[in-house]
């Protein structure tokens, strides 16, 4: 298969001009990559305006996802989901604030992209009765639909991330159906599950109805660091816009090595991925059922990803995480509740070999020293500003313990898993506070 970016370069690479341009490296250095690593030459296409190499890999991409369109972020999801907000919300009606109903899990990116467009948002919980977790947060199609109605306007976009960090998959085709019917478009973050339409079954969003969608193609596929996917279905945006919407939200130096690497996955995906996809199914559902078999409590996940929750194992999961490092496995993210592996066909036979060797049969109860906790939970927060008012006002970082009643400034949270506990803009409650102090967070941003 063509692969455009990556010949291009190569050529380029071996054609032995002098390079009177940028990067400073001019092609040498001890990384060994630098002859790879160009900028906008002549003939590299450039990508907020692509129009040659670049747009002719996109094409082919998005025939391979079945999308009506796929445009190239090297700023991983996170410019994605920026820019399918800008686009979503450039096609609103003309008059009033932009409103978006969004499941409350979204990634930090997310915020952001509320301070720098200026958009409110309505927030989707967990049903009633369920307790409070802060990464997971799955809409059912009756939920929405009352959510819609309880609202004195309709949202000019519903906006949900699935999979979650821990591997739960929104029913997406509901959530459509739901969306299409009211004329709301419906926007998924898929920034974990770029590889979900080359299952038997297709489990992409854009398999199942969604109108923009954002891949991380870096977390599952071979791809460098910041590769992603934007992906287009129905929304009439013509592709001028969508770059244009791309470029506001990164750099005008995207790097050609992690381009190259989405390219190069065209030819991965169209040939052996499939098979090798289906094989690494098979195995990881192997592992869970032997953990289970253990004695491990695994959650029910979307395919590629292993979850084990700590609750009656005796540890917490940064317990377990340590546990499989100190046998040479380090895991995605681990918190005191879980811990997540991701898996790829890149994993190899020793490392489900090593995971087994860390987690041996166990009879849960007795094994450390951690004892049930009390519930979470998350009352809805009150909204004092915008998002934006907040996050780009005077500031101080405080402990935690003193922060109660006050406005957050900024999200708090690392990443992984950059979800954030309280938003910019509402007061923390006690709630808020205990669940900070359950993630071990110990100072937060909040309003002078």
């Amino acid at each position: 298969m063509e692969s455009p970016i990556h010949d291009f370069v190569r050529k380029y690479a071996e054609s032995g001009r002098s390079r009177l341009h940028m990067p400073g490296h001019k092609g040498v250095g001890p990384l060994g990559c630098e002859r790879l690593d160009i900028t906008e030459i002549d003939g590299a296409d450039s990508l907020y305006t692509a129009n040659g190499v670049i747009e002719r890999s996109e094409r082919r991409a998005a025939e391979l996802f079945g999308s009506r369109r796929t445009f190239y972020s090297t700023g991983g999801s996170s410019q994605c989901i920026k820019a399918m907000l800008h686009i979503a919300l450039q096609r609103r009606a003309a008059g009033g604030r932009a409103l978006v109903l969004a499941a409350r899990n979204v990634h930090t990116a997310f915020v952001h992209a509320a301070a720098l467009i200026d958009f409110d948002v309505e927030w989707l919980w967990q049903e009633q009765g369920e307790e409070y977790q802060l990464l997971r947060c799955v809409v059912g199609a009756e939920a929405l639909e009352r959510a819609l109605l309880r609202l004195p306007r309709l949202p000019d976009a519903v906006y949900v991330t699935s999979p979650d960090y821990l591997g739960q998959l929104q029913p997406v085709d509901e959530l459509t159906e739901v969306c299409h019917r009211y004329n709301v478009p419906l926007l998924v973050d898929n920034a974990h599950g770029a590889y979900l339409h080359f299952l038997p079954k297709p489990l992409h969003p854009m398999d199942l109805g969604a109108d923009l969608c954002c891949d991380s193609a870096h977390k599952t596929l071979p791809v460098l660091t910041g590769g992603a996917y934007l992906h287009l279905s129905e929304i009439p945006e013509s592709d001028a816009g969508v770059r244009r919407a791309l470029s506001l939200y990164g750099s005008t130096s995207p790097s050609y090595l992690t381009l190259q690497s989405l390219d190069l996955c065209n030819a991965y995906l169209a040939d052996e991925f499939r098979s090798r996809l289906a094989e690494t199914v098979d195995r990881v559902t192997a592992l869970k059922t032997e953990l289970t078999a253990r004695g491990w409590t695994v959650e029910d996940t979307e395919p590629l990803k292993l979850v084990i929750r700590a609750e009656g194992s005796g540890m917490s999961g940064s317990d377990i995480a340590r546990r499989l490092r100190r046998g040479l496995v380090e895991c995605e993210y681990s918190d005191p509740d879980y811990v997540v592996m991701m898996f790829s066909p890149q994993n190899v036979a020793e490392d489900y070999a090593r995971i087994l060797g860390s987690l041996p049969h166990h009879e849960g109860a007795g094994v450390g020293a951690v004892t049930r906790r009390a519930p979470l939970s998350m009352s809805p927060p009150e909204r004092v500003t915008s998002i934006r008012e907040a996050l780009f006002s005077p500031w101080e970082e405080i402990p935690v313990a003193e922060a109660v009643g006050r406005v957050c400034a900024a999200p708090t949270v690392s990443c992984p898993p950059a979800v954030p506990i309280s938003v910019c803009g509402e007061r923390i409650g006690t709630d808020a506070a205990a669940v900070f102090a359950h993630y071990g967070i110990e100072t937060v941003c909040v309003l002078r």
